[in-house]
């Protein structure tokens, strides 16, 4: 295909790539160093019962809720909790094997899980709760998005177009390409991590 002046070269993907490389490896150590190694805990959690459930019910919504310290007093908190979990479960379980779905680019596992778990109450806006849910269902492959992680990405010059969870992961997949061995045997929740820490509004240590 032919390239329009505006195209990328790889050359120019690979310095790019190489200069937000630069600003991750430290920022995922420091990240490591500031935040307490209990802090996960709560997720770790839900990951492992969703790996053996296959599913989410509310009460592991609630607890993502609570460690993404988003608002609970919100009107499709109401509308979620009315649902029965058997419902619930019945769209997570579709949302969990689509993005465990390993015969798909990852980027492609991400819009269908989303787009499923577009159904519930308090998904259809936003996606900090929703990659939340996701990337319990299938950790060492999803990432966590929020304002944080939007605002690291505007910072590093890294532009997200329409689709954006999907896109967000087709980014991810596109920096794992391009580590230059920096980054050997990180995940996508690695690179999240690292964003996360260079987004945050100041430099106290906050999980």
């Amino acid at each position: 295909m032919k390239k329009s002046a505006d195209t990328p070269t790889d050359e120019d993907v690979t310095a790019l790539c190489g200069r937000v490389w630069d600003i991750l490896v430290p920022a995922r150590a420091s990240y490591l160093a500031g935040v307490s190694p209990h802090y996960d805990e709560v997720f770790h959690e839900v990951a492992q019962r969703t790996q053996h459930a296959g599913s989410l019910g509310k009460t592991d919504i609630a607890a993502l809720v609570v460690w993404k310290r988003l608002s609970a007093q919100t009107r499709w908190v109401t509308a979620l909790l009315s649902l029965p979990d058997t419902h619930v479960r019945a769209v997570t379980e579709r949302a969990v094997t689509a993005v465990r779905d390993t015969t798909v680019p990852r980027s492609e596992a991400a819009r269908t899980g989303r787009g499923i778990i577009w159904e519930l109450p308090g998904f259809r806006t936003g996606d900090a709760l929703a990659s939340a849910v996701l990337t319990a269902a299938a950790p060492h492959r999803m990432a966590v998005y929020d304002r944080r992680v939007q605002h690291a990405l505007d910072t590093l010059g890294l532009t997200l177009t329409p689709g954006r969870y999907g896109r967000y992961m087709q980014l991810l997949d596109n920096l794992l390409e391009h580590d230059a061995a920096r980054a050997d045997g990180w995940t996508a929740r690695d690179i999240d991590t690292a964003l996360y820490w260079t987004g945050r509004p100041d430099p106290a240590p906050s999980p």
